[in-house]
């Protein structure tokens, strides 16, 4: 909440006060903040489209972490390929009745709220006829089911809505604007608020120390690895304090955020991987392990890492989008 506006609970900071902020909050050791979906990804589209009236009501209580906030995007036939929702929100007088089954709900199990993209035009297809709406998931006809990950943790959760009735005032934006309001919290979520930069440069410096305790038996190929992650850590960092500083001067977020989706993603992934060879088979170990040493967290870090090419959408979907906004490639 750095950047946000004071009267909503923020500091009122610039971006590049933020990745100063982060620098410093990754350099304590600090927790990962568990509303991360709200103060990251909805809290700056509802600034951006909501009313004043929907900001006074619901950022102050996100950003004193009254609410928690759930992402409802994906569903089972629309998950890489977003256009493809099927939950529908059909108008009934003042309000919406939603229906349809959301998964891969990022902190569904212990949120408060969702926001969640909709048909409001049963005869739309594809992107058009698309309402981003928020909901209460304790409301008469939400179901949350909990998706346990492969290291137990619920992280993710599926949500069936059957009549779900909600204000029309719940809706962000116009009717139909759904699918542009969520490719600017697409932006946000892969080009600059949700990875900042610091979280991989302390991961890269703790790869380093890692390093340094087993040099004498780790291959050559390993320090070219170790290398490799801390040069990657620091381009991204330059990459999106770049990125800060042309939004500071009016610009915004465009397609150039699905590269740097598929850099940090693929990046975290071979940055655990250099861990995981430094280790050996040790690597496998709890940490509680009698022999378990500076296991730490790197295999629970590399399995959370697999994930990054897929959430915030797959990388062969980012690949698509810079084919054909950035080079102008035509569709296959």
């Amino acid at each position: 909440m750095v950047t946000w506006p004071e009267r909503y609970g923020g500091r009122g900071l610039d971006l590049i006060r933020w990745l100063i902020f982060e620098e410093e909050y990754w350099r304590a050791g600090a927790p990962l903040r568990v509303n991360q979906n709200g103060v990251f990804l909805f809290g700056p589209t509802l600034m951006e489209y909501g009313s004043d009236e929907q900001k006074a009501r619901f950022l102050p209580r996100m950003a004193a972490g009254d609410d928690i906030w759930a992402q409802a995007w994906s569903e089972p036939q629309a998950g890489s390929d977003l256009a493809a929702v099927r939950a529908t929100a059909r108008r009934d007088g003042d309000g919406y009745i939603l229906s349809g089954h959301k998964i891969w709900s990022s902190r569904a199990v212990f949120a408060d709220w969702a926001f969640g993209l909709f048909r409001t035009d049963p005869a739309s297809e594809r992107h058009k006829g698309l309402s981003l709406i928020v909901f209460p998931l304790d409301a008469p006809g939400v179901r949350v089911q909990a998706i346990p990950q492969i290291d137990g943790e619920t992280g993710f959760a599926e949500i069936f809505l059957d009549g779900v009735r909600v204000p029309a005032d719940l809706r962000i934006g116009g009717e139909g604007d759904g699918w542009s309001i969520c490719m600017a919290t697409a932006g946000f979520e892969r080009g600059l608020m949700l990875r900042s930069p610091a979280r991989f440069q302390m991961a890269a410096k703790r790869l380093v120390e890692l390093f340094r305790a087993h040099e004498a038996s780790c291959p050559p190929e390993t320090k070219a690895a170790v290398l490799q992650a801390v040069m990657d850590t620091d381009a991204y960092a330059l990459s999106i304090y770049w990125t800060a500083s042309r939004m500071r001067a009016g610009g915004g977020i465009g397609a150039e955020a699905s590269v740097n989706k598929i850099f940090w993603s693929e990046m975290d992934i071979a940055l655990h991987r250099a861990a995981l060879s430094i280790l050996g088979a040790r690597a496998e170990l709890l940490r509680e392990a009698p022999a378990a040493g500076d296991v730490g967290r790197w295999l629970d870090g590399y399995f959370f890492s697999l994930a990054g090419p897929i959430y915030a959408g797959s990388n062969e979907i980012q690949k698509n989008i810079i084919a054909e906004r950035m080079l102008g490639l035509p569709r296959g």
